[in-house]
């Protein structure tokens, strides 16, 4: 892992401080917004596209409201960027990503993989992986694929577990979790 070497930490030391620390904190809050509450008074999403290029940093909510224009950039950001189709993006799955985030402690963005789906790009992607959902909730707007260079699959989806607000599959093949508002319930891809 970068940045250990010579600082008396490995890897699995850190791993496991970082487990240790998820699941202590679990019991304390019942969902994803309960994570982002005493972070401030604003929510902040930070992710990028190796797609289109594009870059998001946004503050979407503040002192307990969600803010119209930036929710509008955040679904723009999360289109299907083969169709160009917008959706809007369930304000769970959001907070989801966010609290994530936060638990995490990265400054790092995520690296937005799947958003929004179109029923045609999600037929496409399903006839040429065994690993997509006929009823994928990436067409609802209520997932996400996301991956961080500085953290672990595991590390990705025990935050996301933590938050209990919803999916999450990790696809340690394709270095990327999966993180839905649905039904709480973990699976491995």
């Amino acid at each position: 892992m970068a940045g250990t070497a010579g600082t008396g930490f490995s890897r699995r030391s850190l791993l496991g401080v970082f487990a240790a620390t998820a699941v202590a904190a679990a019991p304390t809050f019942s969902n994803a917004a309960g994570f982002l509450r005493g972070g401030g008074d604003i929510r902040r999403i930070r992710m990028y596209s190796g797609r289109t290029g594009e870059r998001l940093d946004m503050v979407y909510w503040i002192d307990g409201k969600y803010i119209k224009e930036a929710l509008r950039e955040v679904n723009h950001f999360m289109r299907d960027w083969r169709t160009d189709q917008v959706k809007e993006i369930d304000l769970r799955t959001i907070d989801i990503m966010a609290a994530s985030h936060n638990l995490l402690d990265v400054n790092e963005p995520y690296l937005l993989l799947s958003g929004y789906r179109s029923p045609k790009t999600n037929a496409m992607l399903r006839s040429r992986s065994r690993g997509v959902a006929k009823k994928s909730l990436h067409m609802r707007g209520q997932a996400a694929d996301l991956r961080l260079a500085s953290r672990s699959v595991s590390q990705m989806a025990s935050a996301a577990e933590a938050c209990r607000a919803g999916g999450v599959g990790k696809y340690y093949r394709s270095n990327f979790v999966h993180m839905d508002c649905g039904v709480v319930r973990t699976w491995r891809g």
